[in-house]
């Protein structure tokens, strides 16, 4: 059976953040790792958790809880890092879970809704119902400002 363009599936990382859930484009993941103290970087925005040494490289970890308005994350074991690239950078991702890799066509996803701030529509590029509740589909090419983006 084919199907048509518009409905081609395409996967999902789905994940907690402030009691929501949220996902991204798997193709924009390179790995999900376990949480590891970051090394604070003076004069960073607050939702830079600072770098860690990932296999040689310094990556920058972005709390995305923070980015998206949600309030900073205090960090524990269970928390994990959403290794994934943005603009030709490397980044963490500060998650409290990992949750799911769905699989959906692009007719399930709605776009954001009006009531939504410009702010809250950078980011967020659609919602997806589920029956256990809304999923919002994160654009992460909104996530990083330039400044940060440079020095990834």
């Amino acid at each position: 059976m084919s199907l048509s363009p518009s409905v081609d599936p395409r996967e999902l990382i789905a994940f907690h953040l402030g009691g929501q859930e949220f996902c991204v484009d798997i193709r924009s993941v390179l790995e999900i790792r376990g949480w590891a103290p970051a090394t604070a970087i003076p004069q960073s925005p607050s939702y830079v958790k600072g770098v860690i040494n990932l296999r040689g490289t310094v990556l920058p970890i972005v709390d995305l809880g923070a980015r998206l308005g949600l309030g900073p994350s205090e960090p524990s074991a269970r928390h994990v890092i959403i290794v994934a690239r943005i603009s030709n950078k490397t980044v963490g991702l500060l998650v409290e879970a990992v949750s799911d890799i769905l699989t959906v066509s692009d007719d399930r996803i709605q776009p954001t809704p009006d009531v939504a701030c410009d702010t809250v529509r950078s980011f967020v590029k659609g919602v997806i119902a589920q029956d256990t509740g809304m999923i919002s589909l994160i654009a992460l090419d909104g996530i990083l400002p330039e400044t940060v983006a440079e020095a990834a």
